[in-house]
């Protein structure tokens, strides 16, 4: 057998055994961005709004990203490109500070909206695929259309500014009343969310990075060098090897002590075209 070729970087000496067909997903295309998203509402659970409604000051806790609902739209005036219609569902948490007592613990749901247009291609092919259901007649899933696939990576926002104020001063992008709530969503939080509008609100200023990406299914020709064999010998499970010998192999975690302030490299950033609402 040949030499054996680890994935990544080829040096030129290594050879090409043959050219094989595979199917995967093309990225078409990709953007990135870093949103600020000033004044967003939080719907705060009933609980909260009670302790809401008697604090005199927050202090901001984090914001968690639960879940970002994606729609792919054909563009009619601009055949091959898409809009990617993006919604974020945070968790936000803060302290709320009620006279001289300790601070209050409180948590609300915000919405945020963005828009990306990105080219993925144009088709009209209808798709079948066979599957395979254990314990049941094999069955084709239904045909679906030649859509290009988005993909979003995003990471946790960061909180740049959090404000409690009255109702009547509210900012003027205050369209939120009357959002509708998955049953999911409103699930992550401890009791019913409150999005009256009676009572103290609060309104949170995120800082939001993401990668937005479309993909298709495609057959490429690649070259391949040899099978993909593991080298790496799987961990034994049982309990004779001595701990304090697994231990003594573990790397010392220094980035947890010291963290690292390597500058990122300065690649020219590709901007999505964002579309700002508030949810």
């Amino acid at each position: 057998m040949a030499e054996l070729t680890a994935p990544g970087p080829i040096p030129d000496s290594a050879g090409i055994r043959e050219a094989v067909c595979i199917h995967t997903r093309k990225i078409f295309d990709s953007c990135r961005d870093k949103d600020c998203v000033e004044d967003l509402r939080v719907y705060p659970t009933a609980s909260s709004q009670a302790v809401l409604d008697r604090a005199i000051s927050l202090k901001a806790g984090r914001a968690e990203l639960l879940y970002a609902y994606i729609d792919v739209e054909p563009m009619g005036f601009h055949r091959g490109f898409y809009t990617v219609d993006v919604r974020y569902f945070y968790r936000v948490t803060a302290d709320a500070f009620v006279g001289a007592a300790r601070p209050v613990s409180v948590c609300g749901l915000a919405v945020f909206d963005k828009r990306a247009i990105l080219f993925g291609g144009e088709g009209s092919a209808k798709v079948f695929s066979s599957t395979m259901s254990v314990g049941e007649l094999d069955s084709q899933e239904m045909v679906r259309t030649n859509l290009p696939t988005a993909v979003v990576d995003a990471v946790d926002p960061l909180i740049l500014s959090m404000k409690l104020v009255d109702p009547c001063d509210r900012p003027s992008c205050d369209c939120c009343e009357g959002t509708d709530i998955p049953a999911a969503i409103a699930g992550c939080f401890p009791g019913e969310l409150s999005t009256a509008g009676e009572g103290k609100r609060v309104y949170v200023t995120l800082g939001q990075f993401s990668i937005i990406r479309l993909e298709r299914d495609a057959q490429l020709l690649i070259p391949a060098y040899d099978y993909c064999i593991p080298t790496k010998e799987c961990p034994s499970s049982g309990g004779e090897e001595d701990p304090c010998a697994i231990f003594s192999k573990v790397q010392f975690p220094m980035e947890e002590f010291f963290p690292s302030n390597a500058p990122h490299a300065n690649d020219e950033d590709r901007d999505c075209k964002p579309f700002c609402s508030c949810g």
